[in-house]
């Protein structure tokens, strides 16, 4: 798309929401929900602050309350993380979200929300007015990997001190990446639907230092399309009640305890595209229950899950008895007696 476009800034604003955005940046993870909020450390910044970058859901803004003192909307969202001007933080969007460049382009007249490149501000455009966007469009699905990571350290100590047997390790074909992509840290492979390894998510083996985030993805990766472990779980019995944990560990210790029918969010929150997969592999009939972690995130998030997935299914929300518990802290047997006594 040429640079002396013009482009309806109005139309690729209607076409993508602040959740996609932080998704193209790996950073959606590192946020919180709650209700139509979503908080965070400010991305812009490199702030450490858990509720200084504040998203509102519905009206699809922004703002850091703290070094930034700024605020707008998807747009000046990109603009201030490529450091670039907002005609192209719109292009850099067209391109990533893959919008038509037809639709998102405009006549010569401009508004505050079309702009040009001061450049060409005078050159006539004869291209029709812009076609009305109607949401946002959906992303394009995760790619399969071409190659593995091999020579992975399936007994390295971080593993093997979460109480993982080797042969669950093996299962999840996790281990320790010593050099690559993944260096230092613990690799686990993402598969979609169809079994194909579309990531990695890197675990750091321990407290990482100050600064360093826990995980990592390779980017361009979107783990809001992906539900961990559901390309096994869907195999599993359909009267089997669908499990929906947060983690990889979580997934992975229920999995061991014989919970086998379980899935990651890969955080607290559900996207639009991991509802629609768990609507896709489930019916009317269907049994789910949600075991978010017991502390303030995983509270809010388990009753947005549970609302919104109980339109299709019949959903029960486990309490855990005390503050800071989470599915991977459950004993073989408290896992047993929640099967015995699943809906």
């Amino acid at each position: 798309m040429p640079r002396s476009q013009f482009v309806d800034f109005k139309a690729v604003k209607a076409a993508i929401t602040m959740e996609q955005v932080l998704e193209h940046y790996n950073l959606l993870h590192q946020f919180k929900r709650s209700g139509d909020n979503l908080s965070g450390p400010c991305p812009i910044h490199k702030g450490h602050n858990a509720t200084q970058f504040r998203v509102s859901i519905s009206k699809n803004i922004w703002n850091c309350f703290s070094e930034c003192k700024h605020g707008g909307n998807t747009l000046d969202f990109i603009a201030k993380m490529e450091n670039v001007r907002i005609h192209a933080a719109a292009l850099k969007a067209i391109e990533w979200f893959r919008l038509d460049p037809e639709s998102m382009s405009a006549d010569a007249e401009q508004d505050e929300d079309r702009h040009e490149e001061p450049s060409k501000a005078k050159e006539p455009v004869s291209k029709p007015a812009a076609k009305a966007v109607a949401g946002p469009q959906p992303l394009a699905p995760n790619k399969p990997l071409k190659f593995r990571l091999d020579k992975l350290e399936r007994e390295h100590p971080y593993l093997l001190g979460r109480g993982l047997t080797l042969e669950t390790i093996v299962d999840f074909a996790a281990g320790f990446c010593a050099k690559g992509m993944m260096a230092d840290h613990i690799a686990i492979p993402i598969h979609n639907p169809e079994g194909h390894v579309v990531a990695y998510a890197g675990r750091f083996p321990g407290e990482p230092p100050d600064g360093t985030p826990k995980y990592k993805l390779p980017q361009g990766f979107r783990k809001s399309l992906e539900l961990y472990n559901l390309d096994r779980a869907i195999k599993e019995p359909r009267e089997t009640p669908l499990v929906i944990v947060e983690g990889f560990f979580d997934c992975m210790k229920l999995h061991q305890f014989g919970m086998k029918k379980v899935v990651a969010l890969m955080g607290n929150s559900l996207s639009a595209a991991q509802e629609e997969l768990i609507r896709k592999h489930t019916t009317a009939h269907s049994r789910i229950i949600v075991m978010l972690d017991e502390d303030e995130a995983g509270r809010a998030g388990r009753e947005d899950v549970a609302v919104r997935l109980a339109q299709f299914s019949y959903v029960r929300i486990h309490v855990f008895d005390e503050e800071g518990m989470q599915p991977e802290t459950m004993s073989a047997e408290e896992v047993q007696s929640l099967l015995k006594e699943a809906p």
